[in-house]
């Protein structure tokens, strides 16, 4: 994917062997029942929800929990009702950094999102401040899961290009799949109905210019991203940085 940073690629695999599964399944599951809530239950017609099972089938999440998430969505079972809120900011060394969030209580999340960037010596922003360095594009990993065989490129490029797939990037075991967000749900289901191990589909953010990262900022700055990422009220972290091989031997 042009424009990708190899250092998400490695940090997406490290997650998924890493990662606490615990809190893994309760973004998933709050993704579920706002999906549900707003496009109703039924994954046919629904393509939100579609991505977001897709994304716990790949992360082995129960059937019962994925089952209870769509009822408190629909309102079939009693559940929190999730607002939809992004936070923009600066990281360490100036590095833009945009966070998705999905809360039943704002106050207490953008004071915790406050404190993360604080503690990092970073600083949040206002609406828009980073947001027009992103582009929204769809974005499929193939891959990278702990019982995934090897995946073929060749073919993932074959069957997401024929569906309308912009660009493929592979690292290491993992297969990246840019998209036209209007062509994200053709190319998920033919990747999926081929049988190969989609892990997440969604509409991301991609950077359009990248900041580099020293060694100097790079701990600071994954502590950041770690930290934001900790939170279960956050779905997802964006930012334009470009970690130096210097930056990425830093961590360890």
């Amino acid at each position: 994917m042009s424009g990708h940073n190899k250092w998400s690629t490695i940090k997406h695999k490290k997650g998924a062997v890493d990662a606490k599964r615990g809190k893994i399944f309760t973004k998933i599951i709050k993704e579920i029942t706002v999906a549900a809530r707003m496009g109703g239950g039924d994954p046919a017609g629904n393509p939100r929800l579609r991505a977001a099972l897709l994304t716990s089938r790949g992360a082995n999440m129960p059937k019962d929990n994925v089952e209870r998430a769509i009822k408190k969505g629909t309102g079939a079972l009693e559940g929190a009702d999730y607002d939809e809120s992004s936070y923009e900011g600066y990281g360490p060394g100036g590095v833009a950094v945009f966070v998705e969030v999905l809360t039943d209580n704002k106050t207490r999340t953008v004071g915790e999102v406050r404190y993360a960037f604080a503690k990092s010596n970073g600083s949040m922003g206002t609406d828009g401040s980073v947001a027009w360095m992103f582009e929204r594009k769809g974005q499929i990993i193939v891959g990278g899961g702990e019982d995934d065989g090897p995946v073929s490129e060749d073919q993932v490029m074959e069957i997401a290009l024929e569906a309308g797939a912009d660009d493929i990037e592979e690292d290491d075991g993992i297969v990246i799949v840019s998209t036209d967000p209007s062509s994200l749900d053709a190319v998920r289901d033919a990747l999926d109905k081929a049988g190969l191990p989609v892990r997440e589909a969604k509409v991301a953010r991609v950077a359009q210019n990248r900041t580099e990262v020293t060694e100097a900022h790079a701990p600071q700055l994954m502590k950041l991203i770690d930290n934001l990422e900790d939170n279960d009220d956050v779905q997802n972290v964006y930012h334009n940085a470009d970690f130096t091989d210097a930056a990425i031997a830093a961590l360890g």
